[in-house]
């Protein structure tokens, strides 16, 4: 049904069939996005909430109108439940930092696309104001009390609550009310982008497009930059955060003054709020919806969470005793530390030299594995690795191979359990053996399946010498 509504409006907006039709990736919203192909290529959205899309469309043009990089929709239906626009490509700017994101060192590149999108910022909330009929926004015209209240209500009810952590809702909501009067202390005839992050943002080009605005309406600036640069996976360091905020502060002042002293006092306390709000979509999406991305996406936002209660917030004292309370309860501190640690396991000849430390920590636990009866004798094995079932029949046959990790784990996991408790975030085992092919092979990948049974931890596995490498990820 979906998917014949949009062929129809491709064929009334083109004068020609649209040859394949693609589902892209959706994200938390009820929209769903598809690649219409013929003559040209279009996406095609379909939404539930036709008062949500006729927001796009409308702000879409709006903002082509002021010359502003977001997509052009070509067409609509008369409900506006279904619309054509622009086709961007495939690259977001969450993807296109993925190894800064992942590692916490942007290089060049992604660090220059970061700097762009920042400094692109204010035109949007700025110039795309200029003129814009602030009624078409939905559900909310402006940035006020209820809208204030109804996300920090959607974090104690949908996340606080589903945690079973006790706390006083009274007390709690006397100081809900403070944060309002703080956040509302400002006014200005700006747009809130609301939902201004990585995912929504798409590289065409080399240069940042925006995207998914729908859920805008009129509002301080800093709500935006709170949530690009506290976005729960960004993993953006300090450094870089200061660095983007000097960014967009020098380009907001372009078009309106900035006092850059009474910017960062401000920001702080949208920073506070956005990720509550994030914390609670989270919660719905994920306790109430059963959305594993959602909940995979929680201890991020926790972390985050963490590191702002480093700094006193003195206007809000209820509430940060309950949040330090949520950030100490056994299933985000537990998390916190499986995803801390990351052990290296690797498998290699002794021919060749004892493996680097990477991290360089030093090293941890070596272990030879050349006293074990060796399959590597017989020709018929030569073929085969530790990885192949004829290699581990016959390791397994006399059961050496057994009792020697048996010792191994009970060693290891006593130091993996230390290294959870004191917080360490490398830990490395090599396995050697004469040709790094077949007894070290066995033991490295039974160990890197026995602790990420039995911890959850993240694994990075290589044997050495056979040149592959697999990673065991952190079990939720």
């Amino acid at each position: 049904m979906v998917i014949d509504e949009l062929k129809k409006l491709y064929f009334l907006y083109t004068g020609s069939q649209a040859t394949d039709v693609t589902e892209l990736p959706s994200s938390g919203s009820n929209r769903r996005y598809f690649r219409l192909i013929g003559t040209k290529s279009l996406i095609g959205v379909s939404g539930t909430s036709k008062e949500e899309n006729r927001a796009f469309i409308y702000i879409a043009g709006h903002f082509r109108e002021k010359g502003l990089p977001v997509p052009e929709v070509y067409c609509h239906t008369n409900d506006y439940s279904y619309y054509l626009q622009e086709d961007l490509g495939n690259t977001l700017l969450f993807g296109a930092i993925e190894k800064g994101r992942k590692s916490h060192v942007f290089d060049e590149d992604e660090s220059r696309l970061l700097h762009k999108t920042i400094a692109l910022l204010p035109a949007i909330q700025v110039v795309g104001a200029k003129g814009l009929d602030f009624s078409y926004c939905y559900p909310q015209a402006e940035f006020n009390q209820r809208s204030i209240l109804w996300d920090l209500n959607y974090f104690k009810y949908c996340f606080l609550k589903a945690t079973g952590l006790d706390f006083q809702e009274d007390r709690l909501e006397d100081d809900f009310q403070k944060m309002c009067t703080v956040l509302l202390s400002d006014s200005s005839n700006t747009f809130l982008y609301r939902d201004f992050q990585s995912r929504n943002v798409m590289i065409k080009d080399g240069e940042p497009w925006f995207i998914d605005f729908q859920g805008g309406r009129r509002g301080p600036v800093y709500y935006d930059v709170a949530s690009f640069l506290w976005q729960a996976k960004a993993n953006f360091t300090d450094d870089l955060r200061t660095e983007l905020i000097a960014e967009y502060m020098k380009a907001l002042s372009q078009y309106i003054p900035v006092n850059e002293v009474k910017f960062i006092d401000r920001l702080r306390h949208f920073v506070l709020f956005r990720t509550l709000q994030v914390l609670g979509a989270y919660g719905f999406r994920g306790y109430f919806e059963k959305k594993p991305h959602f909940m995979q996406s929680v201890p991020y936002a926790i972390e985050n969470l963490r590191q702002l209660l480093h700094e006193d917030y003195p206007e809000y004292p209820y509430l940060c005793s309950v949040l330090r309370d949520l950030t100490n309860l056994k299933q985000f501190s537990d998390d916190r530390q499986m995803r801390m640690l990351e052990v290296r396991i690797v498998s290699f000849a002794y021919k060749k030299g004892i493996p680097n430390d990477p991290t360089g920590n030093g090293g941890g636990f070596v272990f030879d594995c050349r006293a074990i009866n060796n399959p590597g004798k017989y020709e018929r094995y030569n073929h085969f690795t530790g990885l192949d079932e004829p290699v581990i029949l016959y390791l397994e046959e006399d059961g050496e191979i057994t009792r020697f990790l048996e010792n191994v784990y009970t060693m290891v996991d006593n130091a993996v359990k230390r290294y959870l408790d004191r917080e360490f975030t490398n830990l490395m085992v090599c396995f050697g053996c004469t040709g790094g092919q077949h007894r070290s092979v066995y033991s490295a990948q039974h160990l890197a399946e026995h602790l990420h049974e039995k911890f959850g931890v993240k694994i990075h596995l290589t044997h050495r010498e056979q040149n592959i490498e697999q990673i065991f990820e952190v079990v939720p």
